[in-house]
């Protein structure tokens, strides 16, 4: 049976990085993977398949392609690897998150998830976790969701927000939390932000990966780490992170923030608890509104919370 996960992050900290080579590792212990594009970008697929851009479903829609067969859409991504990318419409014209409900209706239909793939991974969008971009999460397609981050404040921000659709949809299906990926520049400053943050939020960090210009060059080539070099250090910290995911899976319910008391969190993290607090401001202390049954706290002066 295969293990399903979904990615999310910030856009722009490494996520599709992050997917990618974790794909090829995979691959490169022997196992076989189905890494599913879920942004209109078309870029998920991008350092493993041969031809850019790709095949996109909703490319193949437009044109008026009917009842699709899996070799319309899957791409060879290299040894063990298929790939499949949405797509989306040009920008600023239409709704991508629909293109991505209508993504799983096709694949249904051709029984791909019925293939023999040791992983199938969702690369989404973004921190974007609305109806549309929440269907891997929402509908039971991942059962592991894993959030790429660094130690930036708008980056752990985009966690937290995904955090709480995480336990949205945990209250009602299977969908668990995988944990933090972090990808920083400074390991040195950005890792006790980081922990802090996980601590807070009743997660943990799987793994961190730390900036590498063996990254950046083998992205410039359209190909991943353990592909363009892979007797570099680098291409076994990619290993490494794959063996954690395989061998230490930790599916968990997370407890993220709500806004204020986030905003409250996140300033003293960054050394700016002299920022005045919202003062009378309601806030909840685990993310859920007060009708779902979150704690209620009232923030005082200088963001001092107080039993509600």
């Amino acid at each position: 049976m295969s293990r399903s996960m979904a990615f999310y992050g910030k856009g722009g900290v490494g996520k599709s990085t992050v997917v990618s080579n974790l794909t090829t590792a995979l691959a490169h212990l022997g196992r076989t993977v189905l890494q599913v594009g879920c942004d209109p970008k078309r870029d998920s697929s991008r350092n493993l398949v041969r031809h850019f851009p790709p095949v996109t479903l909703m490319d193949l829609l437009a044109a008026g392609k009917a009842e699709l067969e899996p070799d319309d859409i899957l791409m060879d991504g290299g040894e063990r690897i298929d790939c499949i990318e949405v797509g989306g419409p040009k920008p600023g014209v239409g709704c991508a998150g629909r293109g991505l409900g209508r993504l799983f209706e096709e694949l249904e239909e051709m029984e791909i998830f019925d293939r023999d793939y040791d992983y199938v991974f969702y690369d989404v969008l973004g921190d974007v976790v609305c109806g549309g971009f929440a269907v891997p999460m929402r509908s039971g397609y991942a059962e592991e969701v894993y959030v790429v981050t660094s130690g930036e404040f708008m980056s752990l921000y985009a966690a937290n927000n995904i955090a709480r659709g995480i336990r949205n949809y945990a209250e009602d299906g299977d969908v668990r939390m995988g944990g933090l990926i972090a990808n920083v520049k400074d390991l040195e400053y950005d890792r006790p932000l980081i922990e802090a943050f996980a601590k807070r939020i009743g997660t943990h960090v799987v793994d961190y990966l730390e900036w590498n210009k063996v990254v950046y060059a083998a992205e410039r080539r359209r190909t991943t780490v353990l592909r363009h070099a892979p007797n570099d250090p680098m291409a076994e910290r990619w290993l490494d992170l794959a063996r954690k995911l395989e061998a230490d899976p930790r599916p968990h319910i997370p407890t993220p923030m709500g806004d204020a008391e986030l905003d409250l969190f996140l300033e003293e993290l960054f050394g700016f608890s002299d920022a005045p607090g919202p003062v009378g401001c309601e806030v909840t202390t685990d993310g859920r509104s007060p009708a779902a049954g979150g704690k209620v706290v009232t923030l005082g002066i200088g963001g001092q919370a107080t039993a509600g």
